[in-house]
């Protein structure tokens, strides 16, 4: 009488299978070009927390310098050099360039 009801209990379970294999997969972190677009900020929290120690206000001219000096990744020497020339409080430079140091 099973037959009658007209499903297949395996093809259910394969169905519901899948589904959550795919929803999974949404949820787990970038992969792909999106995931190249943003670099690791790390290296920048570090310089910026080692040039501000005892000082307020830095140029961008001199975050630059460091940056190179440091071998920091060229995406984020493009921030850098992005940024228009002037002096900065650390929490000023971390939020132009997408670091976390506040």
């Amino acid at each position: 009488m099973s037959d009658e009801a007209g499903t297949d209990p395996t093809a259910l379970d394969r169905t519901a299978g899948d589904a959550a294999v795919t929803s999974a997969a949404a949820t787990d972190a970038p992969t792909g070009p999106e995931a190249a677009d943003e670099p690791d900020t790390r290296p920048l929290d570090e310089l910026l927390d080692d040039l501000y120690h005892g000082q307020e206000r830095i140029s961008q001219a001199d975050i630059y310098r460091r940056a190179v000096a440091a071998g920091l990744p060229a995406a984020l020497l493009t921030r850098i050099a992005a940024l228009p020339e002037g002096e900065y409080a650390v929490d000023e430079a971390a939020d132009q360039l997408g670091g976390t140091v506040a």
